[in-house]
């Protein structure tokens, strides 16, 4: 019968960090494991030495030094030469477990974090029962020493090698959170200088041998490389991101209803923005938050809205200019950069978010899968001559076509005249979609035909989807448009 294998995590380097599974498994092993470099010094094994059988019992245990054969500056083949290191490690370990000794293998920190248990595991783990005891990784440790929360709410924490490039590191801590940079050493000097170019260098924290006797805590920019040893890592942590500067506009789409269809950029948006700009309508569906202001207006002021946001940005404000569905979908993203680049000295972010169009189509079925064209029928800034003559190239090249703004309590003309247009070109029978209120109290989804549309049942919310040619509606009214379109 074969032994079994046993990944133990024994922690940043308190041997009091030691697990209780871990020190109990350790005193059990009949093979302890762990690696070194060529001076013999193993942190692993100081660590666990304490949870060691003494060398006086009756059945004492066997020690197996695996030592690292070399490092990344003695050769040019140090990959090829390192899995080499690591097949005949465990193949060691392989003849102790044939022999059905219970092998345990020591890993600092935690065996899955960085560890080189995690090599052994790759080659042993489809042969030999296995378990991994998780340990306290280094990161933790750094964290508690410094008395400072890594995260907290939604902050994001991101774990990096030192060996990345300068820039790519950089990139990496421009966009998140709080951040733990390891394996420094002789990487120290990139290490800094990502941190610098991505403006975090102020707040980061340098922590060498966390929890031990030889333990240094510094901030970063005070450490000189020359004394960084490659157990210490970079923290930056909760709290430690630059407030990002004042002064811009984000243009946020809602979606076009339900709280669900909120995208969670939009979301985070939101949260951040000091002042909350849009028509009434659309502002009462985001909550009050403690901080922030609302500044609502009616639904014919786009240009006067976007003004008014651009100038609250001028005055350091970070102002979330607020819309239903996409907000560059006929909303207000366009009215704002038409306003903002008049000047160009307030930075404008478009966030997306679900459109009327998808919702009802979502609703409907599928009527949007093939070709499709998106036509306002408001005559308010544009003439309807114009209107016209997108509807009939669009009817002519039989394009499904999503109908906004169909009508208001100022404008009941346009969908009966859509129709007869459209029916110049397109069968009565013709699917079309009505869509009300989706995602609203209430929602409604009615499919009918070109032919059987009736105008006076059509108001400002609703959107229509008409079909093309090839658009089938199903005996269960499921609407779809195929993505295959017949060869003449």
């Amino acid at each position: 019968m074969t032994g079994k294998l046993y990944g133990v995590g024994l922690g940043p380097g308190d041997p009091e960090l030691v697990t209780v599974k871990a020190a109990r498994l350790i005193e059990e092993a009949d093979v302890v494991a762990f690696h070194s470099a060529r001076h013999g010094r193993s942190v692993a094994k100081t660590i666990a030495q304490p949870y060691f059988r003494s060398q006086d019992d009756p059945n004492p245990q066997i020690l197996e030094q695996l030592v690292y054969p070399v490092t990344t500056e003695d050769t040019d083949d140090y990959q090829g030469e390192i899995d080499q290191f690591y097949e005949e490690a465990a193949a060691r370990l392989a003849t102790h477990l044939d022999a059905g000794r219970t092998v345990v293998v020591l890993a600092a920190g935690d065996p899955f974090f960085y560890g080189s248990y995690m090599h052994m595991h790759k080659r042993l783990a489809d042969r030999y029962e296995w378990e991994v005891v998780p340990g306290v990784t280094s990161v933790s440790g750094a964290s508690a020493v410094l008395g400072t929360p890594l995260v907290e709410r939604d902050e994001i924490l991101t774990i990096l090698p030192g060996t990345l490039p300068p820039a790519e590191l950089a990139e990496h801590l421009r966009n998140t959170d709080s951040a733990a940079i390891l394996k420094l050493g002789r990487t120290f000097g990139n290490v800094r200088q990502a941190l610098d170019e991505a403006g975090r260098l102020d707040n980061a924290w340098y922590v060498e041998r966390a929890t031990t006797g030889r333990q240094r805590t510094s901030p970063l920019a005070d450490v000189d490389p020359d004394s960084v040893p490659y157990f210490s890592l970079a923290l930056l942590p909760s709290h430690s991101k630059p407030e990002p500067d004042k002064g811009e506009v984000t243009v946020i789409g809602l979606g076009p209803g339900k709280t669900a269809w909120l995208t969670p950029e939009a979301r985070h948006e939101l949260a951040k923005a000091d002042d909350l700009v849009g028509y009434t309508t659309y502002l009462d569906r985001v909550p009050d938050r403690p901080g922030q202001t609302k500044h609502a207006s009616h639904n014919q002021v786009e240009s006067e809205r976007a003004a008014f946001a651009l100038d609250l940005a001028r005055k350091g404000k970070r102002v979330a200019v607020i819309s239903s569905g996409d907000p560059g979908v006929f909303a207000m993203a366009t009215a704002v950069l038409e306003v903002a680049a008049e000047t160009n000295d307030i930075p404008v972010k478009v966030i997306p978010g679900v459109t009327a169009a998808n919702a009802v189509a979502a609703k409907a079925g599928a009527p949007l899968g093939h070709d499709y064209a998106v036509i306002s029928l408001s005559d308010r800034l544009k003439p309807w001559d114009v209107i016209e003559e997108r509807l009939t190239a669009a009817a002519k090249a039989d394009l499904v076509i999503a109908i906004y703004n169909p009508a208001s309590k100022a404008r009941t003309h346009q969908v009966q005249e859509m129709r007869d247009l459209l029916l110049k070109h397109r069968a009565h029978e013709t699917p079309v979609v009505v869509g009300r209120d989706v995602g609203g109290p209430e929602e409604e989804i009615r499919v009918g035909t070109l032919g059987g549309l009736d105008a006076t049942t059509i108001d400002m919310r609703c959107l229509l989807i008409i079909g093309s040619s090839q658009t089938i509606v199903t005996e269960a009214g499921v609407v779809f448009t195929p993505r295959r379109y017949p060869t003449s």
